[in-house]
């Protein structure tokens, strides 16, 4: 038995009919807009978790939580050749921590452009569990107003430990409690992610962390005196993070020494700017923050645009050799990648540059030239910014698999990601694993389609949606909430360029 996202959208047009609502009447139940409600009434919306409860509730429905129990997965049909343009989302790991910077704000913030995923809201969970009132503007602006007090003893721990983005809440709370209980960090499965480099920063600023029974727990002890020189053991985008908003509203100076210049982070110091903070060095290995003991601002605040998913994006017509534009990509956080897709044969169109919405993220639009593709003459790695970024390795996976020849991936980051990319063998690739960190791909691959488990990994379980859109026939892709935690509605935007993939909850349809 399955459910898809057109018999739930019918379920709920007859629900919302039946009680004489208009969609309008409908959206302003569940805090969206009309169109949202149109969209979904027409399958044409993922549905995520709080959203199916809040339809149930709003329709009092809960047939709707029943046919959607389980895992939803994607029944993709191939091979496809994509076609038209597509606009590049804004950042996911951005939204994530500005929702935690937005806690050292006692005024008004209004995020505009954040994405509707599962990641951003189970962070809002948390926040709203904790005194934090949200309110969705639209589709996508978000409205953040925190109590007086935060209540940390009141933290949702089931949605806190389904995002690894709890622990950017150190940051902030350690300038309001002399102590507090965070939940482990949870996320993607990607093997030993210590937290010591969190640890080690934030401990100069007077905050000690012991781990107890399925929880941090946090001490604060102030650190006297006003100028601190902090290098960071790791250049890490998280551990950067938090260190700048525990620097934020800490009187003095803070000098952030081996730090990430890369996007998300970049895009908070920007935010922090708009708050108030004055900070230095933004793209570079040493941030100098002037930190403020109060900060009280009502600003509006605009996410730049997602580097990864660009790269996802470009990977599409890449993969399917297709013709595709894919517009508003960060041009500063693609650069390395371009220029390895360039030294492999792959032909990209770059348009004049042009500024994001935040008025200051560079961006272009990229038209996709069907290539034929050679393997890189040296193994593909990741770099801290500006090399080639962690999270755009997984693509040249399956970029890797379409090109004749040989290539070796190194992901020297993550333990298990390597693994889970090995999963592309299961569509046709020829990739070994010489251990957990090297893949050895050769190709060109034949793809071919076939039901597959999602890999506990964003971008591993995207590749393989990639590459499925590549095979002949019919791949369902099975439980990919992995996908839908960073991903908004990309079946959907995907399909308007030419793919067919559906969604589902349940057994495929083929076999019930």
């Amino acid at each position: 038995m399955s459910a898809t996202s057109e018999s739930i959208g019918r379920m709920i047009r007859e629900a919302r009919l039946a009680r004489g609502w208009s969609q309008q009447r409908l959206a302003d139940e569940l805090g969206t807009v009309q169109s949202a409600v149109h969209r979904i009434e027409n399958g044409q919306q993922n549905l995520s978790l709080s959203m199916i409860n809040r339809l149930a509730e709003a329709l009092d429905m809960p047939l709707i939580q029943t046919a959607t129990q389980g895992n939803v997965n994607f029944e993709i049909q191939g091979p496809t050749r994509l076609s038209g343009g597509i606009d590049v989302r804004t950042s996911k790991n951005a939204a994530m921590a500005i929702l935690c910077a937005s806690l050292l704000n006692q005024g008004r913030t209004v995020l505009r452009g954040i994405a509707r995923i599962e990641e951003v809201d189970r962070i809002s969970e948390v926040l709203t569990s904790i005194g934090v009132r949200l309110t969705w503007i639209g589709d996508n602006d978000l409205e953040i107003v925190r109590p007086g007090t935060l209540t940390p003893e009141t933290i949702d721990a089931r949605a806190a430990k389904r995002t690894r983005s709890i622990l950017m809440l150190l940051g902030p709370l350690m300038h309001e409690f002399e102590q507090f209980l965070l939940p482990y960090a949870g996320g993607c499965d990607l093997g030993a992610r210590t937290v010591h480099p969190h640890m080690s920063a934030l401990s100069k600023m007077g905050l000690t962390v012991e781990a107890t029974e399925g929880n941090y727990h946090a001490t604060v002890q102030p650190i006297e005196g006003v100028e601190r020189s902090i290098t960071l053991i790791e250049r890490g985008d998280t551990v950067t993070e938090n260190a700048v908003m525990a620097a934020a509203r800490a009187p003095g100076v803070t000098v952030l020494r081996n730090a990430s210049g890369n996007y998300m982070v970049q895009d908070l110091c920007f935010f922090l700017q708009e708050l108030g903070v004055d900070i230095d060095g933004i793209g570079t290995t040493t941030l100098t923050v002037r930190g403020r003991d109060h900060l009280e601002a009502d600003v509006e605040y605009h996410i730049s645009e997602d580097p990864i998913e660009a790269m996802s994006l470009v990977t599409a017509g890449i993969v399917t050799r297709s013709g595709i534009t894919v517009r508003r990509c960060p041009i500063e956080f693609l650069e390395v990648e371009f220029a390895v897709l360039d030294e492999m044969g792959q032909r990209l169109e770059l348009s004049p540059e042009y500024r994001s919405r935040n008025g200051r993220t560079r961006l272009v639009d990229v038209t996709v030239v069907p290539s034929d593709l050679v393997a890189p003459l040296d193994k593909i790695h990741p770099m801290p910014f500006p090399g080639l970024n962690i999270d755009n390795l997984p693509f040249f996976a399956v970029i890797c698999a379409t090109a004749t020849g040989q290539s070796v991936i190194y992901d020297w980051v993550y333990d298990n990601r390597a693994i889970h990319l090995k999963k592309l063998a299961d569509l046709g690739a020829n990739i070994q694993l010489m251990d957990a960190h090297r893949l050895l791909i050769l190709g060109p691959t034949k793809w071919r389609a076939r039901e597959i488990e999602s890999p506990p990994a964003l971008r591993p379980a995207v590749c393989l949606l990639l590459a499925a859109m590549a095979a002949r026939g019919t791949t369902n892709l099975m439980d990919v909430y992995v996908i839908n935690r960073g991903y908004e509605d990309l079946p959907q935007r995907l399909n308007k360029l030419g793919a067919s993939i559906n969604v589902f909850w349940g057994t495929p349809q083929n076999d019930a």
